[in-house]
This record gives structure tokens, C-alpha cells and sequence, in this order.
């Protein structure tokens, strides 16, 4: 006994030699993210720097978005090849102020939790 298709499914679709499978069409789509310069500030850290900055900005908002800021003046790569090392750290700095003088509306302290999830990916994709 042979099984019927799913929902959805037509019965051409379900035996391929009815012709069912069409043949591919060979578009390629690329989706490129456009991070704006306090995003893609965040530096490329070690993975057990990137967790303590996550739980920094969990508990204290802003203050793992600062530490994050030192990495840069130590060395850590960021998005923003063309821009100086000191202008990356005083965009990381600015980014945990907001933060900080946010927080006070719930809304520093999301973003701040975010900003450390994005640095534990950045460190889990390019380490």
C-alpha cells in the first residue's frame, strides 16, 4: 500500500517520474547586512571575553559594552577597517553610554543585552 500525499501535495509532485520536480532556475539571491557604525563597532573577541562582557551587560547595562571598548585598544578587529582604532574605542564608549543613560527606560538595558548577545555571535562565527 503506498502513502498519499501529504496536505499540500499534489499527486504529480508526490511520483517524480510524472515530471514533479521542477528543474531549478539557478537565481541566486545574497542578502548583505548593512550595520551602521555603532554595530559595527562591536570588536571580534575571545569567546570567554565575549560571555563575561554578555554578563556584564546583563546585570550592569553599558558596562560590558565598555569593557568591550579596551578590546579594542588591545588589538581586537572590528567592521570598521577604514576608521582608527581610537575613533572604533570612542563609538564603544559612546555605545555603552547610551546604554547606561537609557537603561532607566528598560530600553539601555535591552539594547545593552542585545550588544552582548551580538558580541558572544561575532565570537562564536570568527573565532
Amino acid at each position: 500500500m503506498e502513502p498519499s500525499p501529504k496536505d499540500g501535495e499534489s499527486a504529480a509532485a508526490a511520483e517524480p517520474g510524472r515530471g514533479g520536480t521542477a528543474p531549478s532556475s539557478g537565481v541566486v539571491v545574497q542578502v548583505r547586512e548593512k550595520k551602521g557604525p555603532l554595530r559595527a563597532a562591536i570588536p571580534y573577541m575571545p569567546f570567554p571575553v565575549a560571555v563575561i562582557c554578555l554578563f556584564l551587560n546583563t546585570f550592569v547595562p553599558g558596562l560590558g559594552t565598555f569593557v568591550s571598548a579596551f578590546t579594542v585598544l588591545c588589538g581586537a578587529r572590528t567592521d570598521l577597517p577604514d576608521r582608527h582604532m581610537c575613533c572604533v574605542f570612542w563609538l564603544n564608549i559612546a555605545a555603552a553610554l547610551i546604554q547606561i543613560l537609557t537603561a532607566i527606560v528598560m530600553v539601555g538595558w535591552i539594547m545593552s543585552i542585545f550588544w552582548g548577545m551580538d558580541m558572544v555571535i561575532l565570537a562564536s562565527k570568527y573565532s
